[in-house]
């Protein structure tokens, strides 16, 4: 288990765990299956999970936080709204692919009217979500000069 007090460590998996995921859902095609959307979504809610943890933990370390502190702790925090947006995002493709493929399905004839925006598109919104976490952790650590992020 990481040291509590420096957020480093932290930091750098989820810097790098983002980074993975962003890459795995540039090359995710929408039409591949609902499982391994679900598979990104669990790993973009679990990056959350990890962020709210570090928040909590250095939330509670100081009864009276410095600057710096609340600092950390509004960067921590907008990285975890970005990896929940993301998965929010994601959860959205997966509805809408569940739903136009369930119209395909239904569909008498050959003509379908499938809703958008379509689930590439929110696989998209949620990669550039995620492409903004690595970003986050390098600010933290130019306000944290004793360690870098990565």
């Amino acid at each position: 288990m990481p040291d509590s007090t420096n957020p480093v460590p932290v930091l750098s998996r989820i810097a790098s765990d983002a980074s993975c995921l962003h890459q795995a859902l540039r090359a995710l095609p929408a039409e591949r299956g609902a499982s391994a959307l679900a598979a990104r979504i669990t790993d973009a809610q679990d990056l959350a999970g990890i962020a709210l943890r570090l928040f909590l933990t250095r939330s509670r370390q100081k009864s009276r936080p410095s600057p710096t502190d609340l600092l950390l702790l509004h960067r921590v925090a907008q990285i975890a709204k970005a990896a929940q947006d993301a998965a929010a995002e994601l959860t959205a493709a997966l509805a809408r692919a569940v739903e136009n493929q369930r119209r395909q399905a239904a569909a008498a004839s050959r003509r379908v009217v499938l809703i958008g925006p379509t689930p590439q598109q929110f696989i998209e919104s949620a990669a550039d979500l995620l492409d903004r976490i690595p970003a986050l952790c390098d600010a933290v650590s130019r306000d944290q000069p004793e360690s870098p992020c990565h």
